[in-house]
């Protein structure tokens, strides 16, 4: 090795030990976030936090992304319905021991945490190595859901990562649900979402809009019975807790080392999960739903079935025809081909 090659190795060495040494993973009260500045950092460099402006659009908002990934990655947006149009932002935690983003021109709160919890001494905001961004008491050890005040992992937006909950606090009414982004110029929820139901036997449901867009089946002990994506394999594990006080669904990672999620794409309405690759230097594509148009909740209507090897795709069952006489609109499903014709004294 020559001298060059030893000092260029050296420099980089010594960039990184000093990157580390001085990175923050959390702030307190008498402490901020600005624009343009400092950023939070979580104790195994994973993730950070700080101000962006996403794909080409100049508006700033408060984010976290994947550290180590060099294609820029935000798993979760603060103030993602009101934007920033200049680089005045600040976060900072209030007198009331609330985070906020500030401008600070004119000292307009765009975003409040509103944390339901009072804090009763001194807070600290700190960013885990989770990801999840949590108020919690600067005594405290942090290390437990009890004891935030508050945790971003509650309020989730288009992506979602390893321990965070989907689904219900049963006590509290709190839905946790998946919400696309509107474009990848504009974090604000789109109309793509995702999230657990609680009618009947629980199963996570798509919507779009108000409409179901896609389920996954009723939870059967083991998994979703529709769900072959959600099944075992060697990437991720399910759990999911139903109880008294909480309905939720969470994924641990086989291999810790590996980045993995799941994304809400709004562009190709797809639910994705992606793996990141150190080959290729991208996220793959590792699974998607739907996967293909029978996948669609209803596409068929009443006493139809899908069967995508043939034209049309919906068909009638055994007995039924199309209920729209147009056979384009399938909407509507199938009807007896003959009326029921049965009487009082018929009984089963």
């Amino acid at each position: 090795m020559d001298i060059l090659s030893f000092l260029l190795i050296s420099l980089k060495l010594l960039f990184f030990f000093y990157e580390f040494a001085f990175a923050i993973d959390s702030i307190s009260s008498s402490e901020s976030i600005r624009d343009g500045g400092t950023t939070l950092v979580s104790v195994d460099g994973r993730f950070e936090l700080g101000f962006f402006s996403p794909g080409s659009s100049k508006n700033r908002y408060v984010g976290i992304w994947y550290k180590k990934v060099p294609v820029k990655t935000v798993v979760w947006v603060a103030n993602r319905i009101n934007p920033i149009n200049d680089s005045s932002g600040v976060l900072m935690i209030n007198s009331t021991g609330s985070p906020v983003v500030v401008m600070r021109q004119n000292k307009t709160v765009v975003w409040s945490a509103n944390s339901t919890k009072e804090a009763k001494s001194s807070v600290v905001l700190q960013l885990l190595n989770s990801g999840n961004l949590v108020l919690r008491y600067e005594q405290s050890s942090g290390d437990g859901l009890g004891s935030y005040l508050w945790q971003s992992f509650d309020y989730p937006c288009d992506k979602w990562l390893p321990d965070m909950k989907l689904g219900w606090d049963l006590k509290t009414g709190l839905e946790r649900r998946l919400s696309s982004w509107k474009s990848p110029d504009d974090p604000s929820p789109g109309d793509f979402t995702w999230g657990v139901e609680r009618q009947g036997n629980p199963e996570v449901v798509m919507w779009k809009g108000s409409n179901k867009f896609f389920r996954s089946g009723p939870w059967n002990g083991i998994t979703f019975s529709g769900a072959q994506e959600l099944m075992f394999n060697p990437v991720f594990e399910l759990n999911f807790v139903n109880n008294e006080d909480e309905l939720y669904l969470t994924f641990d990672l086989i291999d810790k080392s590996i980045f993995s999620i799941v994304v809400m794409n709004q562009t190709r309405y797809l639910r994705e999960r992606l793996t990141w690759s150190e080959t290729t230097q991208n996220w793959n594509v590792y699974s998607y739903v739907p996967r293909d148009y029978c996948d669609y909740y209803g596409l068929c209507g009443a006493y139809g079935k899908c069967i995508t090897t043939q034209s049309p795709l919906c068909q009638c069952l055994e007995g039924f025809k199309p209920k729209s006489t147009g056979y384009k609109d399938w909407s509507e499903g199938c009807v007896r081909n003959e009326a029921l014709n049965y009487s009082k004294l018929d009984e089963f």
